[in-house]
């Protein structure tokens, strides 16, 4: 797919890469690569796919070329790519490109990492009505470029943080319970009244008791925490017959083994905080470099 980085994912992508770069080389730069490569030694190495999946972050190999300049021949779009496909055709100073290696690496093997592991995930789901989202379980300072990948590997953004968008959670409610007999309702209402119109309400409930008094209200979206298979299909059957607008989210401990029955049930979405918290990198490599 080509690239949708908004200015200020952009922005977000080059303070990343300027303080990874800083941290590997601190005030004293390369000292190996100075040490041991002559200083006007040109290479022209590829970035290469050594697996199968979804590259994220493609992008950022332009980024890093205004930081430590070398040339770009040839770069592909973030998207799926074969074992063996070569990512990226960059060339220049022997040192700058063994400096900046390992910064621009670790970078496309996170995002591509994250987006792989949605596909995956987006895949498992293929035919049903579930879409798969994200959670706010991601790396500080990384959120935006994560979600990103995310979008990348096909998935859907949950809120970006708690700024946009209204999610009432378990310790929200055991706060209301302690004045209100129904808190679930009082949540609700109370969101809808205090956040500017259009803004999503979603309310998190465990068990089906609360849904009776939850869906009567209207919230945009009933999060289905660690609910059984026959609980999330019971609530699927209720949901059709009170309030069919309202969109259910199954989420907790979601697995690739468990996410396809799960979709099974007729939920809409899916959170799957696995695709940004523990997503194993795509291992890309630069090769070729000192040939």
């Amino acid at each position: 797919m080509k690239s949708i980085w908004n200015d200020f994912e952009t922005e977000q992508a080059v303070r990343l890469l300027t303080w990874g770069l800083h941290e590997d080389l601190g005030q004293q730069g390369d000292i190996t690569s100075a040490s041991v490569i002559d200083h006007d030694r040109k290479s022209s190495p590829k970035v290469v796919a050594r697996h199968t999946g979804v590259v994220a972050g493609v992008e950022a190999i332009r980024l890093l070329s205004q930081i430590e300049p070398f040339e770009i021949l040839s770069q592909v779009d973030d998207g799926p790519v074969n074992q063996g496909d070569t990512i990226a055709h960059i060339a220049g100073s022997t040192r700058t490109l063994l400096s900046i290696e390992r910064t621009m690496l670790n970078f496309l093997c996170h995002l591509s990492g994250i987006a792989t592991m949605t596909a995956r995930f987006v895949e498992a789901v293929r035919g049903t009505n579930a879409t798969i989202c994200d959670t706010r379980k991601t790396t500080p300072g990384w959120r935006y470029l994560e979600k990103y990948a995310v979008r990348v590997g096909g998935g859907t953004n949950h809120r970006v943080g708690l700024f946009d968008a209204v999610l009432i959670k378990d310790n929200h409610l055991a706060e209301l319970s302690r004045q209100f007999e129904r808190p679930w309702q009082v949540a609700i209402e109370r969101a809808r009244q205090q956040v500017p119109r259009g803004t999503i309400v979603e309310i998190e409930i465990d068990s089906l008791a609360p849904l009776d008094e939850a869906l009567p209200s209207q919230p945009d979206i009933v999060l289905l925490d660690n609910m059984s298979l026959e609980e999330i299909a019971e609530a699927v059957a209720i949901r059709d017959k009170v309030a069919p607008l309202v969109l259910l989210e199954a989420s907790g401990g979601v697995k690739m083994t468990t996410v396809r029955a799960i979709a099974e049930t007729g939920v809409d979405r899916i959170s799957v905080g696995a695709i940004t918290h523990s997503a194993p990198i795509l291992d890309l490599a630069l090769d070729d470099l000192l040939a």
